[in-house]
């Protein structure tokens, strides 16, 4: 992200410092509005994201590479999901359009077969260094 020597703007301290009634308040506090240039011509506020990166992994065959257990799974004490393969299905890093610190962002679905049930559909969320890429 490149910010121009110019893009920040601290507002003054008597406009920050005043309430509705217009009487100062006990205490300083600086407010700060950054704009980031953005691809179009308007400047944008807020983190630069290119939802397009993002968006072209979703769909993919992944296949977990690290040896991980799950327990959620309805009716099964527990799977590994070593080297099962599955989609991924969401980044949960991107929030309406906003980057949040997510510990596990990936979300990528799996179909396990449970004896007496057939095939069920779960989920889990990953890191991006517990699995690869199939595609």
């Amino acid at each position: 992200m490149h910010v121009s020597p110019h893009a920040l703007q601290v507002s003054s301290l008597s406009a920050c410092n005043n309430n509705e009634n217009g009487k100062r308040r006990k205490g300083w506090m600086i407010c700060c509005e950054v704009a980031v240039k953005s691809n179009n011509s308007t400047p944008t506020v807020g983190f630069e994201s290119n939802p397009s990166e993002e968006e072209a992994k979703i769909g993919a065959k992944v296949r977990v590479k690290v040896p991980l257990k799950v327990y959620h799974v309805p009716r099964v004490p527990e799977v590994d999901l070593n080297g099962m393969e599955g989609v991924l299905k969401q980044n949960v890093s991107v929030f309406k359009g906003k980057k949040i610190s997510a510990n596990m962002p990936y979300k990528v679905q799996f179909v396990t077969q449970v004896e007496g049930r057939g095939p069920v559909k779960f989920f889990a969320h990953l890191k991006e260094d517990e699995f690869d890429y199939l595609d």
